[in-house]
């Protein structure tokens, strides 16, 4: 009771804290959001669009190949479980400011390297500050704007998906215009530095350390159902995501489609992120029910894997359109982090835990898929499991869309009334 009556209080010593700072503070801290967001994909999907250039300069075996493109995964999970207790040594901001020069530092250092051990290295460094990034955004919002959540939410999960694809896009016309893929994957490192410099300027404003007594951790929350619930919600979109980003061009090219088209329909799928982080925080913040979010992307998910099923190529944008709507339940994880909790300390400890093992589950997802595939010969048993991993995630979601909050689970007679 102790641990939640003190968590209690540093939320309302936050929300005064948002009405003490100064307004250009709040301004500085919207833009650190925003630029900070930007960054937390670019070591990834630089990569992506020029990996057989990388593999083949750097002499990559596959195996080596292989564990590139599993690093994400590993590193999200690894360095998102440590976010909480290195916010606990040494601040929000102070550990921030560090994951975005780890990431600028990243991409810098592995651009100038031309062996494949130095590569993989500097690659874990960059990603090692998304990871930690991806845990720290939902605690800041929480913790700066308690009264905008749905708002800035909205800042960060739009800047991060148009980070995710200004990246992905602009790797090749970089690369083309001279330098080669050094210079393509250098110049990211660039948008890490930019982050820096709000949060630089507002260290002195950092909050309080909470008390470590008062510290939720992962044990702590993944014996709550809302905690277990986090971490299957998060896996099951993120098993789902990791698949199409994996195989969805590659099952349109097999089965008829051009390459450049397969490859249009995946921009068009991961494209329609954007619109789902512009509108959908904002609506959350609105009811404290979720559950009519969750059926409503379940159904879009059942429509688009039924048409795949059925017609994969007479209806291919329709059922791209459905599947990337559906695929909207990331933005609706993330926000989940904010709404499910009363503190800022709440939020990063359930962020933490959902991604640190929901990364882990969404790596094992492209395998299966072409497991299946490869032991069939055909597409309907690897979208079947799609199907049975989006049923998954309904029937995780519905409990958890229930207007909840973690902190009364951990302790429920800390959210009774004082007498």
């Amino acid at each position: 009771m102790a641990s939640v009556t003190v968590g209690s209080a540093a939320g309302v010593a936050e929300a005064d804290g948002t009405r003490r700072r100064p307004r250009r503070v709040g301004w500085l801290m919207v833009a650190g959001v925003a630029l900070a967001a930007l960054n937390l994909r670019t070591a990834i999907t630089s990569v992506g669009p020029l990996l057989s250039e990388i593999t083949a300069d750097l002499g990559m075996s596959a195996v080596v190949a292989g564990v590139l493109t599993t690093l994400p995964v590993l590193c999200f999970a690894l360095f998102g479980a440590l976010t909480p207790a290195l916010i606990r040594r040494f601040g929000e901001h102070h550990v921030l400011v560090a994951a975005l020069l780890a990431i600028a530092g990243g991409l810098a250092a592995r651009a100038a390297v031309d062996h494949a051990l130095p590569f993989l290295l500097l690659s874990a460094v960059a990603l090692s500050g998304g990871a930690i990034g991806n845990v720290l955004l939902p605690t800041l919002v929480k913790q700066h704007f308690p009264d905008r959540v749905g708002t800035m939410t909205t800042v960060y999960t739009t800047f991060l998906a148009l980070g995710t694809t200004v990246a992905a896009a602009g790797t090749v016309p970089l690369a083309h215009a001279g330098g080669g893929w050094h210079v393509a994957l250098g110049a990211f490192a660039l948008f890490g530095v930019a982050a820096a410099v709000p949060w630089l300027l507002v260290l002195r404003h950092e909050p309080p350390r909470a008390d470590p007594a008062a510290a939720l951790g992962l044990r702590r929350v993944l014996a709550t159902p809302i905690g277990r619930q986090g971490v299957l919600f998060f896996g099951t979109q993120s098993t789902i995501a990791y698949i199409m980003f994996g195989w969805y061009a590659e099952m349109l090219r097999d089965q008829g489609l051009d390459a450049a088209t397969a490859g249009l329909a995946l921009s068009y799928l991961t494209a329609l992120a954007v619109p789902a982080s512009l509108i959908l925080p904002g609506l959350m913040a609105r009811v404290r029910d979720h559950r009519g979010f969750i059926v409503f992307f379940f159904a879009c998910y059942a429509v688009g894997l039924t048409g795949l099923w059925l017609a994969p190529l007479s209806g291919v944008w329709v059922w791209t359109t459905f599947i990337g709507i559906g695929m909207g339940t990331f933005t609706l994880a993330l926000t989940f982090f904010a709404v499910r909790t009363r503190t800022a300390a709440g939020t990063a400890a359930f962020s933490a835990s959902s991604q640190s093992i929901g990364y882990l589950m969404g790596g094992l997802g492209p395998f299966l898929f072409g497991l299946l595939h490869e032991a069939t010969g055909g597409w309907h048993a690897p979208l079947a499991l799609v199907a049975v991993i989006a049923a998954a995630n309904l029937a995780v979601g519905l409990p958890l869309g229930r207007p909840r909050h973690l902190e009364d689970q951990i302790s429920p007679a800390a959210s009774r009334p004082a007498r």
